[in-house]
């Protein structure tokens, strides 16, 4: 069965993310269910679109000690399929989207699944003292 494509055309607030996610090491996008997935190596850090009705949604795996704080914002859910693993999802594209905290919420589930190698290199690039863009 194929997917409908959850976004068949340029979208600010999709770009956004993505450049948020890209910036990972060895970080790479692949269509999966239709929709955007973001994968340190071959394991999903960020799925777009918890479902068809919130396509501006992130979903994330969130640090197990934070998550038991997350849920009781309201504007975190539990989204169908990847919510009984314990993650997440939050809508991206509101006037309260605080992008600040989306990027630590990115980079916290890409720790959660980024091999040791990527976890060293993403530390040597927020060493103090490192070079802007050091990639």
């Amino acid at each position: 069965m194929e997917h409908p494509l959850l976004f068949d055309g340029p979208d600010a607030a999709l770009e956004r993310l993505r450049a948020l996610c890209l910036a990972f090491p060895e970080a790479v996008e692949v269509l999966a269910w239709g929709r955007p997935t973001f994968r340190a190596g071959k394991k999903i850090f960020v799925t777009v679109g918890a479902s068809m009705d919130r396509p501006h949604s992130m979903v994330f795996k969130p640090d197990p000690e934070e998550r038991r704080a997350l849920v009781q914002d309201a504007r975190f859910f539990i989204p169908p399929y990847f919510g009984p693993a314990g993650w997440l999802a939050i809508d991206f594209d509101t006037p309260r989207a605080d992008w600040v905290e989306l990027a630590e919420l990115v980079e916290t589930s890409y720790r959660q699944v980024a091999l040791k190698r990527q976890l060293a290199q993403l530390d040597r690039w927020r060493a103090p003292g490192a070079p802007e863009g050091s990639k």
